[in-house]
């Protein structure tokens, strides 16, 4: 009898053992599997193809090689027998020559004058830099310090920060939602501000702050700085950096009329940059077209013209941001009925050139699950923590 409990005994005691092992094996591999990212979802492979699909390649070849040469025909929609159909760019650019300088010489001529001649390679130069970059590469978000921020650094004598990324950053929109908050200070707080498209801050600044460390600016507002004596556009004072992202090649042109005044880096987003922020935000409005209509995505652009459909500044910041940060708070994102468009403008719309709401499915996965972006698993770098605020 007490054999057999003993028998009993021993095997209670293995089968406790052997229990208190599994449950901490079950255990560790559910840690395990906190810590790792859950896989992302297959990608549909046919948006994926459509998204990678380059508009008006040819096109700009040829405006780069008149800009080069010299023969750019801007009020005849840059060549063409009938000529390219008219967008908003194509206005910008007819109108340039007549309004930069009103009493001198159009810039594109005075480049080839004597006195101006120095200018001519502060315009070749970055533009053909930036033609011959024109190819997707992923990992151009790693090297975003190296091409944005080591250019701020040296301009404020900070040498030896070259490998760091700054500590924390906001990037504050324009939405009218930011006059629903008192963010001022929080935002303030941040190592780096980035500003869009010259965005008033005076008489704000409880709501969006008072602090620039950088302003991103589109194609049309530098285009509006060019036209000015001197290109003055220093909105947040002559030492704050600049960086717009180029749209058409014409654009250099604003750029060389603006580069040689500034006194604080005026930069360019690498044309790589700019071919990955155009795949994401063109993958995302597929994506959306295809969920709310139930259309075949290659009838996409029956909604949205490819010749002048692109990303908006405002995403290009974020990205940017996103390469060049350890923490990223962004203000001013998004739209309510009863919000202001601008907070700063009784502006009552924007132009139809964006898809914001696919942008905002963007953003919403760049705070939630960061791994499903398409064109990003190849980027190199370790996305950092993102919080939109509204």
């Amino acid at each position: 009898m007490k054999g057999t409990l003993r028998v009993l005994f021993r095997l209670l005691i293995l089968i406790g053992v052997f229990s208190v092992l599994g449950f901490r094996a079950v255990l560790q591999d559910g840690r395990r599997r906190e810590r790792q990212p859950p896989e992302a979802p297959p990608v549909n492979a046919t948006l994926l193809r459509l998204a990678a699909v380059e508009q008006r390649e040819t096109e700009l070849q040829k405006d780069v090689d008149d800009l080069l040469d010299g023969t750019f025909l801007f009020g005849h929609g840059g060549g063409g027998a009938g000529g390219r159909p008219r967008t908003n760019s194509d206005w910008r650019r007819e109108n340039h020559l007549d309004v930069l300088r009103r009493h001198e010489m159009p810039f594109s001529q005075r480049l080839r004058a004597p006195k101006d001649y120095r200018a001519l390679p502060d315009f070749r130069r970055p533009l053909r830099d930036w033609f011959r970059r024109r190819r997707f590469h992923p990992g151009i978000m790693s090297e975003l310090v190296e091409h944005i921020k080591r250019p701020i650094d040296r301009h404020h004598g900070r040498l030896d920060t070259e490998a760091e990324r700054y500590g924390s950053c906001a990037v504050v929109g324009n939405s009218g939602i930011l006059l629903n908050n008192d963010h001022g200070e929080l935002i303030d707080g941040h190592e780096l501000v980035i500003r869009l498209n010259n965005a008033r801050i005076k008489g704000y600044g409880h709501k969006v702050g008072s602090k620039t460390g950088l302003s991103f600016v589109n194609s049309n507002i530098l285009h509006l700085c060019a036209r000015r004596h001197d290109c003055f556009c220093h909105p947040y004072g002559e030492n704050v950096a600049m960086v717009m992202y180029i749209c058409q090649a014409a654009h250099f042109l604003d750029y060389a009329a603006c580069n040689s005044s500034h006194k604080a880096p005026l930069l360019i987003t690498d044309a790589r940059f700019d071919m990955l922020c155009a795949r994401i935000v063109k993958y995302y409005s597929l994506k959306r077209f295809v969920e709310t209509t139930g259309k075949a995505p290659e009838e996409w652009a029956k909604a949205h013209d490819p010749r002048t459909f692109h990303y908006s500044s405002g995403m290009q910041a974020v990205m940017l941001a996103l390469g060049i940060c350890d923490r990223v708070g962004v203000f001013g994102f998004g739209k309510l009925p009863e919000a202001k468009h601008h907070y700063h403008t009784n502006q009552k719309a924007e132009l139809d050139l964006h898809d914001y709401e696919a942008e905002y499915d963007l953003y919403r996965d760049l705070a939630e699950q960061p791994q499903v972006i398409p064109f990003l698993q190849d980027s190199g770098i370790k996305f950092p923590p993102i919080v939109f605020y509204h």
